[in-house]
Order: C-alpha cells, then sequence, then structure tokens
C-alpha cells in the first residue's frame, strides 16, 4: 500500500527530509488556489495566473540524495510589450531537481556556473512548492506579445534606409566650421 499524495492548495508544500520514507517516493501535488494565484502573480509582476497545477514525486536519489520529478501546468496572463494588451500563455513543462547533500565545491577563485541547472543543496526540508515558483518564473515568456501587435518602423530603425542616419555623421555634423552643420 502506497502513502497518499501530498497536497496543498497553497504556494508551499515543505517536506521535512527526516520524516521521508528512507526508500519510497513520495507523490505531491500543489494545486494553488485563487488566492494564492493572485498573490503570485502580483510577485512574478504579471497580470494573472489563472490555473496552476504542480505534481510529481520525490524520491531518494542514492544514499542520502533525493530526485523530484515532475510536470508544471499553468496559465498565465501577461501584458504584450508592445500594445498593454492581455496575453494569455499556456505552459506545460517538465522539471527536474537533483537535491545533494553534498554539493561540488568549486574549483579555484574563479569558477565557471555548472552546466547540470538541476542541482541543489539538500536542507532540512525539501518545498516542492519553492520549484514550482522558479520553474514557473522561468518558463514564462520574456516578451510576451498579442496576435498582430507591431512596433512602429520609426522606433525598430526599420522601413527607409537613407531615413536613418548614423548617429556619428549626425554628431560630426554638429562641429563647428563644418560645411554640412549650416555655420
Amino acid at each position: 500500500m502506497s502513502d497518499p499524495v501530498r497536497e496543498t492548495e497553497t504556494l508551499s508544500l515543505p517536506l521535512r527530509v527526516a520524516d521521508l520514507p528512507g526508500r519510497a517516493a513520495v507523490a505531491f501535488r500543489l494545486a494553488p488556489d485563487a488566492a494564492a494565484r493572485e498573490t503570485l502573480a502580483a510577485d512574478l509582476g504579471i497580470r494573472r495566473v489563472r490555473k496552476l497545477v504542480f505534481h510529481g514525486t520525490l524520491e531518494p536519489a542514492g544514499r542520502h540524495d533525493l530526485r523530484l520529478e515532475g510536470t508544471l501546468g499553468a496559465t498565465v496572463v501577461q501584458d504584450c510589450v508592445v500594445s498593454g494588451e492581455p496575453v494569455t500563455t499556456r505552459i506545460d513543462t517538465p522539471v527536474s531537481r537533483l537535491f545533494l547533500r553534498r554539493m561540488p565545491e568549486p574549483d579555484g577563485p574563479e569558477a565557471e556556473i555548472p552546466e547540470d541547472d538541476t542541482l541543489e543543496p539538500l536542507g532540512a526540508e525539501v518545498d516542492p512548492g519553492a520549484v514550482m515558483i522558479e520553474a514557473l518564473s522561468l518558463a514564462l515568456p520574456d516578451y510576451p506579445r498579442a496576435d498582430g501587435a507591431e512596433l512602429d518602423d520609426s522606433i525598430t530603425g526599420a522601413g527607409d534606409v537613407d531615413a536613418r542616419r548614423n548617429p556619428f555623421a549626425v554628431l560630426a555634423a554638429l562641429k563647428p566650421g563644418d560645411p554640412d552643420s549650416g555655420e
């Protein structure tokens, strides 16, 4: 008989490592309610989080480490970067984290960021809610655009090539005594 799924309607589900079963996976499901999603939307600086579900398992990985595997599903509403109109985006993404009791130490005073961005230090608790929030913030479109939203050519610099002047030529024309400056 397996343990029941650990569930919550909040943004946090802290699981104490000491209370987790030694060799069995723990299933979790976070489906934040409307108030929690409203708080999250404000924290992320977006209009709305309409739907949000994060489910998966937390299981032993070796003797002292834990692996979190899950799926994030969300529907978010952001402002279009061009028009300011609402843009709705559906996000469905797998999420994986490996919580290590002993994180690898960087070599030397200047260490590069490791390529494996799934590694996390293992503390006294693992919170799938914190992983959910991080995964959602990383999955949000950086520049959401409404259908048909276009930037004006004067903003992008596109359009008539002759109308665009080299900024250094403009500055040179302002120098006194320059024949093109009108002085």
